[in-house]
């Protein structure tokens, strides 16, 4: 395990990466080349360790080739979602302090209005053809060196939140002037020790790359001398496909990707083969229990799922086995300790739900905001990512919802995950979203939004329908009083669900929850 530019020496005519659809591909040392000239170039802008840039790319080659740039120039760099508004594209760009700002004609219309040619913007580049305003990054990368820059040393991401509950912040990690060479120790964990990948290894990347983790896997990937195969966009059937086409050893998936390849018909799901997988890793959000076992079933005891976020603050790690033994567990702890604490600060018994934190573990802020990164410590120094969720007596976690997420209703606390949990192993919805809504007696009470498969089926018959089917698998507090239907839920294309956006309609503007 080492940096690419060393594999680019002892295997240079491997493939790095490869475009799933077009087939595009760099090798290790057109990897290495086009990374050096990325890097001369930032120099020559006088960009130094610490600075910062920020792009917004489709997945695509340049994407990879810029991190790597960034990474052995001591950069800070923000990749931002596709996702994401015109103004909060615009505050992150602002608010990273980006002295360089890099797009792509796919995504220029989401930026345009940002080059104002006021003092203290960034200057802004475009890949292929620059429009007006937009300097052209490949005429000025490729009329660099292609040997290394004098003072190489380690750039970090600086990745935002999904922003699902208020404005994104900045994740920031301490700049250490660390050399290149040195390896992310946990991706290192999660990738190489317990999934099992190297340099003979083909990763499937599914997921838009500006998310942590499958930006972070596909560096881990290269940085461990493997393939990655990175596609434009998911498509369930199209997964499967390429698993089987290019030998596929390792993905790293999000639980809805899993729901909508089980939802595939029998027969498609037995058309590929699929047992060239020796790890499926999974997080971004809670698994449902029978999905996960039906994914056990099919792909074999090759699921690891982890629990962490952007922050890096700590790390739980399950095996197939370990949930199997334990189901419904996220693991337990490989980086930093799990610690339960109620609601005075308190660790909690076993088995009792509360606040989970990390102890003994990495620090991180929130760039620019003192005040959110106070809010994720306490007094000993534990920091909390603001999920809830509950020990066994193994030392096991078992993650029930977000805090910010929790209904209240009658005084009794309420966790909407189980309730998703279950609605979503209806035959006829395609996703949901669970979610308190004003009650003027209970204060709260628990709504449902649905995305069937058919639109045509939604209506009063199938609410009442589903309710029911809800009461037969938990108590009737936890069950929704009502439910409406939606053509499409808002999720992140990472599977993150923007409750916010459907919450608070339902909430009157001085009374809504953060």
């Amino acid at each position: 395990m080492t940096h690419p530019s060393v594999h680019a020496r002892t295997q240079p005519n491997k493939i790095a990466y490869r475009m799933a659809g077009t087939g595009k591909a760099i090798t290790y040392r057109e990897l290495d080349e086009l990374s050096n000239q990325g890097a001369h170039l930032f120099r020559s802008l006088g960009l130094k360790a610490g600075d910062h840039i920020a792009f917004l790319i489709e997945n695509r080659l340049a994407f990879m080739e810029i991190c790597w740039a960034a990474q052995r120039s001591g950069l800070y760099y923000t990749a931002i979602s596709r996702y994401l508004t015109k103004d909060e594209i615009a505050y992150i760009v602002k608010d990273c302090g980006a002295k360089v700002f890099i797009t792509s004609p796919k995504c220029a219309e989401q930026v345009r209005e940002l080059v104002t040619g006021a003092p203290g913007d960034p200057i802004f580049y475009m890949l292929d053809e620059p429009l007006p305003g937009f300097r052209s990054w490949d005429k000025e990368a490729l009329a660099q060196p292609t040997t290394p820059i004098a003072d190489q040393e380690a750039g970090y991401d600086m990745l935002y939140s999904s922003g699902t509950t208020g404005r994104p912040k900045g994740i920031k990690r301490q700049s250490e002037h660390n050399p290149i060479e040195r390896p992310n120790p946990f991706l290192k964990i999660l990738c190489a020790d317990m999934c099992g990948m190297n340099s003979d290894s083909v990763y499937l990347s599914p997921a838009p790359l500006y998310h942590a983790a499958p930006l972070r896997f596909n560096m881990m990937a290269i940085t461990l001398g493997g393939t990655s195969i990175i596609t434009e966009s998911f498509d369930a059937e199209e997964f499967l496909k390429l698993v089987e086409k290019h030998k596929v050893t390792q993905s790293q998936l999000v639980p809805t990707m899993f729901v909508r390849m089980l939802k595939l018909p029998e027969e498609v799901r037995r058309r590929y083969d699929v047992s060239s997988l020796k790890g499926a890793i999974h997080a971004a959000a809670p698994c449902p229990i029978d999905v996960k076992a039906k994914m056990i079933e099919w792909w074999g005891p090759i699921l690891i799922e982890y629990y962490a976020g952007s922050e890096g603050n700590g790390v739980t790690v399950s095996t197939s086995q370990q949930w199997l033994d334990h189901r419904g567990t996220v693991g337990r702890a490989v980086v930093g300790k799990v610690k339960i604490l109620n609601e005075n600060d308190h660790e909690a018994p076993t088995g009792q739900i509360g606040t989970v934190y990390f102890a003994d573990a990495p620090v991180f802020a929130y760039h620019n905001d003192p005040e959110k990164t106070k809010r994720a410590y306490n007094v000993r120094g534990w920091s909390t990512l603001g999920d809830v969720g509950y020990l066994d007596d193994e030392g096991f976690l078992y993650l029930t919802d977000r805090k910010s997420y929790m209904i209240i209703s009658g005084g009794v606390n309420i966790y909407p995950q189980e309730t998703e949990d279950v609605l979503i192993t209806h035959t006829d919805v395609a996703d949901v979203a669970v979610f308190g809504v004003p009650n003027e007696e209970m204060g709260e009470e628990v709504k449902a939004v649905v995305q069937p498969h058919d639109m045509a089926k939604a209506g009063k018959e199938f609410e009442a329908e589903l309710i029911l089917f809800c009461r037969k698998h938990l108590s009737p507090i936890k069950c929704p009083k009502s439910i409406d239907f939606a053509a499409e839920l808002p999720r992140t294309p990472t599977g993150k669900l923007v409750k916010r956006h459907l919450r608070d309609k339902y909430w009157p503007k001085a009374a809504a929850r953060v």
